[in-house]
């Protein structure tokens, strides 16, 4: 069935992550409370960062824009596969499915080079600290804040308008529990090459490039941390960046292994597992290992709840 100028009015149906009705429910309980404790960790770190004095500083202001983006991306892509649960018809209509695209490529371009950014934040504290106020002034955070959401909606609008571009001709079933860009590609008429390299190019330049800008940041602050001659200033050091590099570590792994390789190698049911760790564990634990690590936001809890 070729689509053509009728493509807005298809539905696609959803496989979800498993086809198993005994499973669904306790899936469902399981994505729900994953769901319900990302909403609370990221909005109530953002509301603690607003209101607290103690935590108006760079760092946090890094921090709120990153629980920020996580609240969404979560918000993108969760609600739809817990109602896909407990639907019988796990249905999307195309402009739900392409906005859904949309959205889930900008947060995560946008987190990719937000975590760059918290990188350089760290990499200035440690080795420029002098200058550290100077160069993260309130204009210079806003722009390394702004700049990564420029680049989500740049990289964004390029893979939708190329998909969108498309006619459907194969079956309309999504083999997966949200319309993401591979899953997509196998259900088109013709050949899907180019858009297979636009896919490779961007995932490249945004994976590539902020892992390299953090690597080569993190790389002069180990040579600042091993020129500290007391082992309490080496380990006061790499305190201050100890939870952004697990936090790195976690998030481009999972999005390398997802994108960094030729489309027609990816198993979809493989990719499906893998995706549940990005788009729902990742926004999760981020949180945790800031606040669980970090003496100011304890400090900034204890003040608000105990206020002292």
């Amino acid at each position: 069935m070729a689509l053509g100028n009728d493509s807005t009015a298809t539905t696609f149906v959803l496989m979800g992550l498993t086809q198993q009705p005994k499973l669904q429910l306790p899936l469902f309980l399981l994505f729900l409370g994953i769901y319900a404790v990302t909403v609370v960790e990221n909005l109530g770190l953002i509301l603690l960062i607003a209101v607290s004095p103690l935590l108006h500083t760079p760092m946090y202001y890094f921090l709120s824009s990153l629980s920020f983006i996580h609240l969404c991306s979560s918000t993108v892509i969760t609600p739809k596969m817990l109602m896909n649960f407990l639907g019988k018809k796990n249905t999307i209509i195309y402009s739900e499915c392409m906005a859904q695209l949309f959205f889930f490529a900008f947060f995560v371009v946008a987190e990719s080079h937000l975590l760059t950014a918290m990188a350089y934040d760290c990499y200035v504290a440690i080795c420029s600290l002098l200058l550290y106020h100077v160069i993260m002034s309130s204009q210079g955070c806003s722009l390394l804040v702004i700049v990564p959401f420029i680049l989500g909606f740049l990289s964004a609008l390029a893979h939708t308008c190329a998909m969108m571009k498309l006619s459907f001709c194969k079956s309309h079933i999504i083999i997966h529990y949200f319309c993401d860009v591979l899953p997509l590609l196998n259900l088109f008429c013709y050949s899907t090459h180019l858009n297979e390299i636009l896919l490779f190019i961007i995932a490249g330049f945004n994976t590539l490039t902020p892992t390299l800008a953090v690597f080569i940041s993190y790389a002069f602050i180990f040579r600042s941390i091993l020129g500290i001659r007391s082992s309490e200033g080496r380990s006061k050091a790499f305190g201050t960046c100890s939870s952004h590099l697990m936090a790195v570590g976690i998030y481009f792994r999972s999005i390398t292994f997802m994108y960094i390789k030729p489309p027609s190698s990816n198993s979809l049911e493989q990719e499906k597992v893998f995706s549940v760790f990005y788009t729902m564990v990742v926004p999760m634990l981020n949180p945790l290992i800031y606040s669980l690590r970090n003496k100011d936001v304890k400090n900034a809890l204890r003040k608000v709840f105990v206020g002292r």
